[in-house]
């Protein structure tokens, strides 16, 4: 089993300082073309970057190949043993979650954000103007005071409103998360058995039936009548056929590879 990652724009900004500044000005209109050749040298060594990521053999090698690399055997599984030391070796078979904003973040954006940085201004306006206006006038008026008080408090129980509606909806969609908890049938030491789809390791023997989502990345080794859905990854908008023959050196296209998507036939076995 692969674990794959997302694969997404990278980019490295590297500044060096050295105590001067230089202006090059009447270049003529040759730094733009510089800048242009640098920008396409640069998508370049990241395509090539992208490729060397998705490089692989687990689809081209022999099974037998494949099951001594991982260590398992295609039709008995790992042993609980061995799974048990790759799941703590490799972590459970998830996602890293992508940065979430702390809390207190969140909360300051819905006191100070957009129209509420106004209202905020006007507060402290008016607690200035009756500040000024206590230190030229005998008996002030607290006309400020009690706007500025006012504004302050609009803005503090919209932002209190306001958070609290953000955190509940966030609430509700991580619950939707934990509703149908993900399970997948695996064959370990000959038995056949479920775990949560976490759990998986790489070389665990995964069994999926029609309708089932395929709990990771694949190495089919027994299929029948077995399509899965790969619009997402290849554009394709039928649903396409799997085998067990490798029948591409692309990983995204062979047909012995399915990866994290629902199936729409009987079943499949895999070993890797």
């Amino acid at each position: 089993m692969e674990q794959g990652e997302s694969l997404g724009n990278r980019a490295t900004y590297n500044v060096e300082r050295e105590g001067s500044v230089k202006i090059d000005v009447g270049d003529g209109g040759k730094a733009p073309a510089k800048k242009k050749r640098k920008a396409k040298k640069d998508r370049a060594e990241e395509m090539k970057d992208l490729k060397r990521e998705l490089e692989m053999d687990e689809h081209r090698i022999d099974l037998s190949e494949l099951c001594d690399r991982l260590g398992t055997d295609a039709t008995q599984g790992l042993s609980s043993t061995t799974a048990d030391e790759y799941l703590r070796r490799d972590g459970y078979n998830e996602l890293t979650p992508p940065k979430t904003t702390p809390e207190w973040i969140k909360f300051c954006k819905q006191l100070f954000g957009g129209f509420a940085t106004l209202l905020w201004i006007g507060s402290v306006l008016c607690f200035f103007a009756y500040g000024m206006q206590t230190v030229t006038d005998d008996f002030p008026q607290k006309d400020n005071i009690y706007l500025g008080a006012v504004l302050a408090g609009v803005v503090l129980i919209t932002g209190i409103f306001s958070y609290y509606q953000e955190a509940k909806s966030s609430a509700i969609m991580e619950s939707f998360k934990s509703m149908v908890p993900t399970v997948a049938t695996v064959i370990r030491g000959g038995s056949k058995k479920s775990i949560p789809a976490r759990e998986l390791v790489l070389g665990d023997v995964v069994e999926v039936k029609g309708g089932d989502r395929i709990p990771a990345d694949l190495r089919l080794t027994a299929v029948a009548g077995l399509k899965v859905d790969n619009s997402s990854l290849t554009g394709e908008s039928e649903p396409q056929s799997r085998s067990v023959e490798c029948t591409s050196q692309e990983p995204l296209e062979t047909k012995n590879l399915a990866f994290f998507r629902r199936t729409q036939s009987k079943e499949l076995r895999r070993g890797s």
